[in-house]
């Protein structure tokens, strides 16, 4: 395990001073229920992506975002509010590019088509079929590496 972790440490701080995180006491737990929920997410949108393809790409969407979101938690890493899903995105982002830079760029084309999915309007086209299928693939690929990570990545 590393005992301390370097890249991206001026980001966090920063996105900690301006309110898009907080710190919180390191849970394992509590990571580790993000990651079963993400589990049984995936295997929800898995069921329903040909009767429901924009509730199972937002499904898996929230796969991903848990997958992330558990990393965090394990350092003692919240998104607030103000910081939402994209502070999530963008703390990680900090800390693990360039190792996973295809994967949270994968992430945040699932936040923006999710945000345009959540709140439709003409000029955005909601997820199809196919991009649930490939937020499913993406999903479990996060989900993969954040229970690889969860182990290798130390208290912020």
């Amino acid at each position: 395990m590393i005992t301390h972790w370097k890249q991206g440490r001026t980001e966090i701080e920063t996105m900690v001073k301006a309110g898009y995180l907080q710190k919180v006491s390191p849970d394992r737990e509590l990571a580790e229920l993000f990651l079963e929920h993400a589990r049984l997410h995936l295997h929800t949108a898995t069921q329903v992506q040909s009767t429901d393809p924009t509730g199972s790409f937002q499904i898996a969407y929230d796969a991903a975002r848990k997958s992330c979101a558990a990393l965090l938690e394990n350092q003692g890493l919240r998104a607030t509010s103000k910081g939402g899903h994209r502070a999530v995105e963008d703390a990680l982002r900090a800390q693990l590019v360039p190792p996973l830079k295809s994967q949270l760029n994968n992430f945040g084309w699932m936040r923006t088509l999710r945000n345009a999915s959540e709140y439709p309007s003409f000029d955005n086209p909601t997820a199809d079929a196919s991009d649930a299928r490939t937020a499913i693939t993406y999903a479990k690929e996060l989900l993969g590496l954040a229970e690889k990570l969860l182990d290798e990545m130390p208290v912020f």
